[in-house]
């Protein structure tokens, strides 16, 4: 354990093979257990950024560390330990799910980390339990719905216990049922979080913190609060309230 810190990153920077430079010498951090909002103009850098945190790229300079624990991708039985310890949850759930039924998709991570038998059924009937899905349990993926698969792919991540939870634009295609209940979900999980949206209500019901990447770099990180109201910091990085949402005249839904 490193200072109550679940995530460090430090001067990351990030270029592609075409030449195009994505990240600038990235750093913050985030405590356990606090829940963060990564905002930003599309071609930021958010998807690179989050590529880093669990080693699907490698640093051209600078590092990133989960829980004072270095990400080497060069280091294999160092980075299944943290690909266990990062779980990330893509925008599209047919990303995640590609077995034959839910329960078999919320298996295939404990059963590839060797773990079998009545062990293994309970943590997958945990899992689905705590996205509200267990009754589905049989059922093919395909045959739910959006927000279904969704909490789905949600429980693919959280049967792994992951010290730290990073959703990819998670309320995105999501009637306003299915986004209350996910967001019940992530309200009631302890687990760190960095969410990437362009959400901002969601945002700022969920999260005390928000951070803006644009341009490759953190020019942001305050509140949540500070940062939808600063109206100028929100023009100029391409960020902006949909029609009628206003932070100053509502509390936010953070508990």
């Amino acid at each position: 354990m490193v200072d109550n810190i679940s995530l460090e990153v430090n001067r990351l920077a990030y270029a592609y093979a075409d030449g195009h430079q994505a990240l600038f010498g990235v750093d913050f951090k985030v405590s356990r257990g606090q829940r963060v909002a990564l905002l930003g103009p599309n071609g930021a850098g958010k998807t690179t950024l989050v590529m880093h945190l669990n080693g699907i790229l490698t640093a051209g300079h600078g590092e990133v560390k989960i829980d004072g624990q270095l990400v080497d991708t060069t280091d294999k039985q160092s980075l299944k330990a943290i690909r266990s310890r990062v779980g990330i949850v893509f925008q599209d759930p047919d990303d995640q799910l590609f077995m034959p039924t839910v329960r078999e998709d919320v298996a295939f991570g404990p059963r590839n980390m060797g773990i079998s038998g009545p062990e293994l059924d309970s943590i997958v009937d945990q899992a689905l339990v705590r996205v509200g899905m267990l009754e589905f349990a049989d059922r093919p993926p395909h045959h739910l719905s959006f927000g279904q698969r969704r909490r789905v792919a949600l429980a693919t991540v959280l049967v792994m216990n992951p010290e730290i939870l990073v959703l990819d634009e998670p309320s995105s295609n999501l009637d306003p049922a299915s986004r209350r209940e996910l967001s019940e979900i992530i309200k009631s999980l302890e687990t760190t979080l960095l969410m990437v949206t362009h959400d901002l209500p969601y945002a700022y019901e969920l999260c005390e913190r928000s951070l803006i990447l644009s341009g490759g770099q953190i020019v942001a990180d305050d509140s949540t609060y500070n940062i939808l109201t600063n109206t100028s910091l929100m023009s100029s990085h391409r960020l902006e309230l949909p029609f009628g949402f206003n932070p100053k005249l509502m509390s936010s839904g953070i508990n």
